[in-house]
């Protein structure tokens, strides 16, 4: 039942959002309902309770290992938000409730343990976001939405026939079609081949999309250049965790099925691919928007090939999961600063920002090192464990076309964010309360950055106890 409140109070808090008659204080209801979400969520990871394996969702081990990293995301971002708010005119009255409701679509996501919950959770989480992608009210914004909603529709529908097709190799392998996690596991030897690897291509297209892999990617770019920073760091985060989750858990079966190889292999191929894709783009963009976008595609392309590496390597991405996730929220919010005091996020307009608001210019070069896994920043540290595991496993090449991208990455990375930083600035009637640093907007991302650091540096045991206990759930031994 306690894991259940992981889900109840933040749509309880999106509910009384709703209603709140007061604008002002209406955005304080963020922190307080995300503090409990972070209480709540240490309090289970430190003493998880025994799992029904029947239970259509729990705080079982790969929840337990992924979704305290999102709640943190969450409160930090939600203690910047209360600042944010208080720049804007506009009401929030359903900005804020967008934000709470996501959060608790994003615990029953990370907890389903139901093939047909996830679906509902992971694509309720994409119905949650269109108001906090639009909430700038520029038309470039309503561009931006409409793609999220054009192409992630495509990965709601693949991912929707990719679960049938699953439920369906049960029924044609002699089961009864329970499409329960530990039912699909427990029969994996007798499901159906043919129906396995076809439902593993829908739902990894499917939830592909959803983490923005290359090639179906499009929508990350306008999505993430035209929202809010925080709303952008949740993204990044939070909501293509989700997804990275439902692949981890639809590949455990397809494992248990005997089609591991090649599952292995096509995340392989396809991370590579969006390593490299994101590389390539990061080389000649412009926007340092953009930039943040393209370095997510690029890390969720890290993520996947991890996954391929078998045990060792989900182990390292769930660990990257936790460093990019936090210092992807330093750079979404300094850049959110950023752009707004400047007035574009192109690096042909925002120069010489290291005059203007020079605690956030610092914090967005500190991010851009920590991202490209500079030492000794999480970052780092996970994508040195990646390393290691793929030599181990014998993809060298890979490995080896993997270290390239990451080098293309920072030489884009670097060239926009100095460039910003640097120079004389350009800003011709700046607006005062824009170009105020106040703690409100400066301490979360530095509180964010500071937690990679300590990410790396000094990697709790509960943390790597988590993610070994993932690790056993998703390879059981025999």
């Amino acid at each position: 039942m306690n894991s259940m409140l992981l889900i109840l109070i933040p749509l309880a808090g999106a509910a009384l959002a709703a209603i709140w008659p007061d604008r002002r204080t209406r955005p304080l209801l963020l922190p307080a309902v995300g503090a409990a979400h972070f209480a709540l969520c240490l309090w289970l990871m430190a003493a998880p309770a025994a799992v029904d394996p029947a239970a259509w969702l729990a705080f079982d081990a790969l929840a337990r290992a992924i979704l305290p990293g999102v709640s943190l995301l969450f409160l930090v971002c939600a203690c910047y938000a209360a600042s944010y708010l208080r720049l804007k005119e506009q009401g929030n009255r359903v900005f804020v409730a967008a934000l709470l409701l996501v959060l608790g679509l994003l615990s029953a996501g990370h907890q389903a343990r139901h093939l047909g919950i996830l679906w509902i959770a992971t694509e309720a989480v994409t119905l949650a976001c269109v108001p906090l992608i639009h909430f700038t009210g520029t038309p470039r914004a309503f561009e931006a939405t409409w793609k999220y909603l054009l192409v992630g529709g495509t990965g709601i529908a693949l991912s929707l026939l990719g679960s049938i097709c699953l439920g369906y190799a049960s029924l044609h392998g002699g089961g009864s079609g329970d499409i329960t996690f530990t039912a699909l596991l427990a029969h994996g030897p007798s499901l159906s081949k043919a129906w396995v690897l076809t439902a593993w291509v829908l739902l990894l297209v499917g939830y592909g999309t959803k983490m923005g892999l290359a090639p179906m990617h499009t929508w990350k770019p306008d999505t993430y250049g035209e929202s809010p920073g925080l709303v952008g760091a949740l993204l990044a985060g939070g909501v293509t965790s989700v997804a990275f989750t439902a692949i981890l858990r639809v590949k455990s079966v397809i494992d248990a099925a005997g089609e591991g190889a090649m599952a292995g292999r096509s995340l392989l191929a396809l991370g590579l691919f969006s390593t490299l894709t994101a590389a390539l783009f990061l080389l000649r963009t412009r926007d340092f928007k953009r930039m943040l976008a393209y370095s997510s595609i690029e890390h969720m392309g890290i993520l996947c090939i991890a996954a391929s590496f078998g045990s060792a390597g989900v182990w390292a991405a769930l660990f990257h999961v936790w460093s990019n996730g936090l210092t992807k929220g330093t750079l979404f919010l300094s850049a959110g600063n950023l752009q707004r005091a400047a007035g574009s996020a192109s690096m042909d307009d925002a120069r010489g920002m290291s005059r203007i608001l020079p605690h956030n210019s610092r914090l967005f070069v500190a991010g851009m090192f920590a991202i490209t896994a500079c030492p000794p920043f999480g970052p780092f540290f996970s994508e040195l464990l990646i390393v290691r595991t793929g030599l181990t496993a014998g993809h060298p090449w890979a490995i080896g076309l993997f270290l390239v991208c990451l080098l293309l990455a920072f030489f884009g990375l670097s060239h926009v964010v100095f460039a910003i930083v640097d120079g004389r600035p350009r800003l011709k009637k700046p607006d005062p309360a824009l170009l105020r640093e106040t703690a409100g907007l400066v301490l979360p991302p530095l509180a964010l950055l500071a937690a990679s650091l300590w990410l790396g540096l000094f990697t709790p045991a509960i943390l790597k106890d988590a993610w070994s206990a993932a690790v056993l759930q998703l390879f059981p031994l025999p």
